[in-house]
Order: C-alpha cells, then sequence, then structure tokens
C-alpha cells in the first residue's frame, strides 16, 4: 500500500485566526532575526573593517594564500570524511533496513549517541583507547616489550576517525530509513527480467537512493567542513579549518575583521549546502512506491546473511570501543576499581581553574539544557507548522532558513554574539541567558526535523471530518493535531536537550568563569598536566556520555516509524 503524504495541505488550518495564526509564525522569525541574522550582519560589517593598515579582512583572505590553504583543507578533508562515511555506513543502512535480528534498537540508538558528544568527549574517548596510555598500547604494547604501539594524536588519521565516529548514524538514519520502506518488489523484477545483482543494484537500487544518499552525504560534508573541536584537539596545530581559524583569529589573536571575513565565508558556503540538503530532503518525502517496514525485514537465517549481520554488527561495536574505554578508564586507578575521580567532582581544589566544585558544572549543563529545551520548543513548533502551510514559496524560503543555523558555525554564532550583545538594550554579553540563546538556536533545527513527517503526513479529512461535527478550531487541534504529534514533540525535545548537553563551540567563546559547563570543565582538564586532571576529564566525560545514551534509548522508544527529516 502505498504511503500518502499531504504537504501541500496547511497544518493549521483555521485553527487559529489569521492574525494570531501570523503572530504564532512570527516568533521563529523574531528570534532568528535578533539573535542570528543581526550578529551574521554586523559579521558582515566587521569583514569590510581594516584588518591591517590599509586591508579589509575580506581582502586580506585573498592576499594571504595561508587562508586559501585553510579553505582548500575544509574541502578536502570534508570530501574525504564524507566518502569514507557513506563506504562505511551504506552496507549498515542495508542491515538495519532489510534484516531483524536481536538488539536491533539498542545498536541503532548507541551508533546515535556519538552525533550529540561534544569534541571534548570523543578527544577523551580516543585517547582513553588509542592515547599512549590508553587500552590499546596498555595491552599490546608489554606484549612487544614497547613503552607504547599506537599515537594517533595531532594526524589526520586521528579527525577523519572521528569524523567518520560522528557521522555514520546520519546514513544509517536517513539512507537506511528510507531503504527501509522500498519495495524489494521492484528489485526481484529486474531480476527476473535477467537482470545481474550489480546491474539491479547500479540501475535499480542506487537511481532509488541517490536523494537519500544526497541528503546523507550534504549534511555530513556540512558537519565536516565545519569542524571544530575535532581539528583543535585532535589535530592539533597542525591543521585548521575554517572554523578553527575563526577562533584562532577571533580569541587567540583578537583580530576581528580577518575572523569576520572567515565567518561570512562559511556562512555563505553553509547556505549553499543547507539549500541542497533540503531539496535532496524534499525528494525524500515523495511517495515512491513506500510499504511499512514490518512486512519488508527478514529473518537472519543462512550463514551469508548470519556474516554479513555479524560484520555490520562488528563494526559499529569497534565504533562504540572509545566510548568503552572512557568510561573503562574513568573508574580505574593504577590498575584497580576506583571512584577516585568521581569523588574529586565535588571538590573545590586550590589553584582550581574554574571558581566552582566541577561537579556544579553539572548543575549548569543541566539547567541551560532545560531552558535550550523550553525555547527550542517555543521557536521550533511554530516553525514546523510554518513549513506546511499551502504557499509553495513558504516552504522554498524558510525550509533551508530553518535549518542553517545547524550547519553554521557554533564558533562563528559564539564571535557573533560577542560584537553585537554587549550594549544596550541586548547587553547579554556577561549573561547566563547568553549560553540558552545560543544552544536554542543549535538546536530548534532538531525539533523542527523531528515535527515535520508527522505534521506531514496528518490526513486534513480528520481535522475537516472533526469540524463537521461541532468542533471548534482548537478543539479540533486538541483533538487531532495534539495527540499525533506529541510523540514527535518529544523526540525534539531530547534531541533539543542533548544537543545542549553536548554543545562546546560557542559555549567556549562565550566562556563565562562561574558559569562552565561540562565540555568546558572537559576541555580544561584535558588541557591541564597531572593524573587527576585526566581523570576528572573521564569522569565528566562518562557522565555526560550516560546522559547522552539515555536520551536517544529513549528516542528509539518514542520515534515515530523510520523515515523522517534528520
Amino acid at each position: 500500500m502505498k504511503q500518502r503524504t499531504f504537504a501541500n495541505r496547511s497544518a493549521l488550518p483555521s485553527v487559529i485566526v489569521p492574525p494570531l495564526r501570523w503572530l504564532f509564525f512570527a516568533l521563529p522569525l523574531a528570534f532568528l532575526a535578533v539573535l542570528y541574522f543581526y550578529p551574521l550582519l554586523v559579521i558582515l560589517v566587521y569583514s569590510f573593517a581594516e584588518a591591517g593598515k590599509a586591508r579589509s579582512g575580506l581582502a586580506t583572505l585573498v592576499a594571504d594564500r595561508y587562508y586559501v590553504d585553510v579553505l582548500l583543507f575544509s574541502v578536502w578533508q570534508a570530501l574525504l570524511s564524507t566518502a569514507l562515511t557513506i563506504a562505511v555506513g551504506l552496507p549498515c543502512a542495508f542491515v538495519f533496513a532489510r534484516y531483524d535480528f536481536r538488539g536491533k534498537t539498542l545498536l541503532r540508538a548507541l551508533a546515535t549517541v556519538p552525533f550529540v558528544l561534544p569534541t571534548v568527549v570523543v578527544a577523551a574517548a580516543f585517547q582513553a583507547l588509542l592515547g599512549r596510555n590508553g587500552v590499546v598500547n596498555a595491552v599490546l604494547a608489554p606484549l612487544l616489550g614497547q613503552s607504547y604501539l599506537i599515537d594517533l594524536q595531532g594526524t589526520l588519521a586521528f579527525i577523519l576517525l572521528a569524523h567518520v565516529f560522528y557521522n555514520l548514524t546520519v546514513v544509517l538514519r536517513i539512507v537506511g530509513g528510507f531503504w527501509a520502506n522500498l519495495d524489494p518488489r521492484i528489485e526481484e523484477a529486474a531480476v527476473v527480467l535477467g537482470a545481474s545483482r550489480w546491474r539491479v543494484w547500479r540501475e535499480v537500487t542506487l537511481p532509488l537512493l541517490m536523494p537519500a544518499l544526497g541528503a546523507a552525504a550534504l549534511l555530513i560534508f556540512l558537519f565536516t567542513f565545519t569542524a571544530f573541536g575535532t581539528v583543535l584537539i585532535l589535530g592539533g596545530p597542525r591543521f585548521a579549518t575554517l572554523e578553527v581559524e575563526i577562533y584562532r583569529q577571533a580569541i587567540n589573536f583578537f583580530n576581528l575583521p580577518v575572523a569576520a571575513a572567515l565567518s561570512l565565508l562559511q556562512v555563505l558556503a553553509t547556505l549553499v549546502l543547507t539549500i541542497g540538503y533540503t531539496r535532496f530532503q524534499e525528494r525524500v518525502a515523495l511517495p515512491l512506491d513506500l510499504r511499512p517496514q514490518a512486512t519488508l525485514l527478514r529473518p537472519v537465517v543462512g550463514w551469508r546473511r548470519r556474516l554479513l549481520v555479524g560484520a555490520v554488527v562488528g563494526v559499529l561495536g569497534m565504533l562504540l570501543l572509545p566510548l568503552l574505554a572512557l568510561a573503562y578508564r574513568s573508574i580505574t586507578l593504577e590498575g584497580a576499581w576506583s571512584l577516585h575521580f568521581y569523588h574529586l567532582l565535588a571538590e573545590n581544589r586550590r589553584n582550581n581553574y574554574f571558581f566552582v566544585p566541577p561537579l556544579t558544572a553539572v548543575r549548569n549543563s543541566l539547567v541551560f539544557a532545560a531552558a535550550t529545551t523550553f525555547l527550542a520548543l517555543v521557536i521550533g513548533v511554530p516553525a514546523a507548522y510554518l513549513l506546511t502551510q499551502r504557499q509553495r514559496w513558504i516552504r522554498t524560503v524558510f525550509n533551508p532558513l530553518f535549518i542553517l543555523p545547524l550547519g553554521t558555525s557554533a564558533v562563528t554564532l559564539g564571535f557573533g554574539y560577542l560584537i553585537t550583545l554587549d550594549e544596550p538594550p541586548l547587553n547579554l554579553r556577561t549573561s547566563p541567558f547568553l549560553v540558552p540563546f545560543a544552544h536554542t538556536l543549535i538546536a530548534f533545527p532538531f525539533v523542527v526535523r523531528a515535527m515535520l513527517p508527522v505534521l506531514r503526513g496528518i490526513n486534513p479529512r480528520l481535522r475537516e471530518a472533526a469540524a463537521v461535527q461541532g468542533a471548534s478550531p482548537l478543539r479540533v487541534l486538541w483533538l487531532i493535531d495534539v495527540p499525533l504529534v506529541t510523540r514527535a514533540v518529544l523526540v525534539g525535545a531530547i534531541f533539543a536537550f542533548t544537543v545542549s548537553m553536548g554543545e562546546f563551540g560557542a559555549t567556549l567563546v562565550l566562556y563565562l568563569p562561574d558559569y562552565p559547563t561540562m565540555p568546558l570543565v572537559i576541555y580544561q582538564f584535558l588541557g591541564q598536566p597531572g593524573l587527576e586532571n585526566y581523570g576528572q576529564a573521564l569522569a565528566v566525560s562518562t557522565l555526560l556520555m550516560l546522559v547522552t545514551t539515555i536520551g536517544f534509548v529513549a528516542i528509539e522508544r518514542l520515534r515515530i516509524g523510520d523515515i523522517g527529516e534528520f
């Protein structure tokens, strides 16, 4: 049975009188105008300011070969990361789409956890596994009489491993979710007509998957092109993407014109990528000949299927090894089980970098995440309804607009706030409220993408039938929309909460000593010498990983089906 969609019908028909309806829709637009486009406009002005004695920031970028090299590195490492992630993710997506096996839901949730982990957690995890004092070296090096065998710190391989680690779930969810609902009878018909398996894949399956593959590839490229923490921490001073260079120019050198010019360049690139992504995503939403996934799943029987599923489970298990190593190292001290590093989190030791005990950062992160979740729902719900209006131009204009903050550099956002929100009436530079505002810009697109598939799938005849029976517009909203979208709203809320807990780039730029967050504590402890500092970084990282894992297990329980916006 074909899946019907109703994207051309308004998802809010006559429920609210027109003036209040457009006021409702104005909420996300006003938020973006003040906290997104206004800082970007100021960045644009700064980019034309003098960086040296005579040249503007933009002129400096063109004249200095170093910045051209930074741009080229940003592009080709993103291309390489995207290709590797697609190569690893396609077999995994196929297995999740076509086979039913024990632990599948839990494994998919665990594979999603790295996507919202902050880069500092990933750095700690990879160091715990592959660092000079990591688990692998601790086990293998003594057997060969070496002090260490593996040390990837400061290498491109470390960056690429982290990018695959982060983004594999994008392929699983976008490509795997679409693949899971494609009717296999299309492929079977080609085989009956004499096509080989390779020809079926090349001429039938791959063309059908291209919209989903294109959307996944563009999203992965977008995330890796704007990479910050993976390059800053894992790559060291040898490598710099545009975002890393923005941070260095703004914070280390206070060269605001050049930082603004780099930010402008990155925003323009992000805009192009997000427009391309939304075009692909709209094609993914088209009803080709989709069937319920439950009717398409095959049992894992036969040695070939078992070998394929086992290999995919093994790959995903290897990707999760850094997280297991992180948890293991956080509860061991000199080879023995110990909670010593966790006990230290409640202490405010002398000469501590922060003015509060590290455990206070856990409370700050929870408070900021709760505020971010509330704001993301207030902004995201109207935005999702706006994208379901009848007018095509609304979807064309606002669909990429609402996802643009997700791809925009968090460092760029923080930098924009530094130079714009420091004067009345928006004097928020030293206010803790600035942190959840920045987090909301990054988190509310997840609310929109979680709600859109459900809103587009609501049959307008349900509302019409309720109205014919005498239900008032608000009662129609309560009886029809609320029950259908509640789970999607909860999924978006959990996404927003976990994204806020792990956000690192903007928080680092907006650093407030009295209000450290968990990612900042991890970053600072990793940069300080001593076993206890390193141990506390592992302990806080493990707590953050635990919160994220719980959140995504809840998402797997609540999400409806596998097709949807990522």
